[in-house]
């Protein structure tokens, strides 16, 4: 018995297959592989993680490897995904102590660090980025410049992903074991608290610089770090008496 039709495709249908392969293809590749947890390399996205603090710039030096072994800038193994998940499961439930919530308050916590904090904001960040970059900051064409001398969203998405995770170990980890100091009413800790936010930012602005330079059709990328300006400002102003960590920890968790 027949159940495929036996007559031969019309040509709406070959376009409605490409519609629907091209709209797949639109979902990048580090997400469509997350079920494949056999194919994830962890050992090295634990080394990403490691060089990401120690030199971040050792591991943009793979990009261009990847690119000329994948055709592509973006990483496509989603291993260091599931390990900042599991990073910011492990700091939610340590902020779920600290402010004495439930089993169930501690996972929506978790939840919403990694859907909100990091995926959402990411996507965000990302989308922005590609649109800055690809706008903005593309040098002009030339006889040698290559057909494909564009930054892929993905590939935004990397660098908000390696920018992350120092930002999240100041300001999720960090500031976690700070909490005693910073908190308490006198300058010193004021100081403590918003030098620490001013660490965590600071970070991800210059991480986020680090990616986009990577890439050798870009220029003007040292714009990517004029928010370092007016986040400087911010911060010796805030000195004057404005403890970031009293007005942002009661806001995120709740008085």
């Amino acid at each position: 018995m027949e159940v495929l039709p036996v007559t031969s495709p019309s040509p709406s249908n070959h376009g409605g297959q490409h519609r629907t392969s091209s709209g797949s293809n639109r979902i990048p590749m580090i997400f469509r592989r997350l079920h494949r947890f056999q194919q994830m390399d962890f050992e090295q996205a634990a080394w990403q993680l490691t060089y990401l603090c120690l030199a971040p710039k050792r591991v943009y030096r793979n990009v261009y490897f990847h690119k000329q072994t994948k055709n592509t800038w973006a990483r496509d193994d989603p291993a260091i995904l599931i390990l900042i998940a599991a990073c910011l499961c492990v700091s939610a439930v340590a902020w779920s102590v600290v402010y004495s919530y439930s089993v169930w308050g501690a996972i929506q916590l978790a939840i919403l660090m990694i859907l909100r904090d990091y995926l959402l904001v990411g996507i965000s960040i990302a989308s922005i980025l590609w649109f800055f970059a690809n706008r903005v900051l593309l040098s002009p064409p030339t006889h040698s410049t290559p057909s494909d001398a564009k930054v892929e969203w993905a590939y935004a998405f990397d660098v908000h992903t390696n920018a992350f995770f120092p930002f999240y170990l100041t300001l999720y980890l960090a500031q976690l074991f700070l909490v005693p100091i910073i908190l308490k009413n006198n300058w010193v800790c004021l100081f403590v608290s918003n030098t620490l936010y001013l660490a965590g930012f600071a970070q991800y602005i210059y991480g986020v610089y680090l990616g986009v330079n990577t890439l050798p059709f870009l220029v003007r990328t040292e714009l990517l770090l004029a928010p370092l300006l007016p986040l400087f400002t911010g911060y010796i102003v805030s000195l004057l008496g404005f403890n970031i960590a009293k007005h942002v920890l009661p806001l995120y968790f709740g008085s």
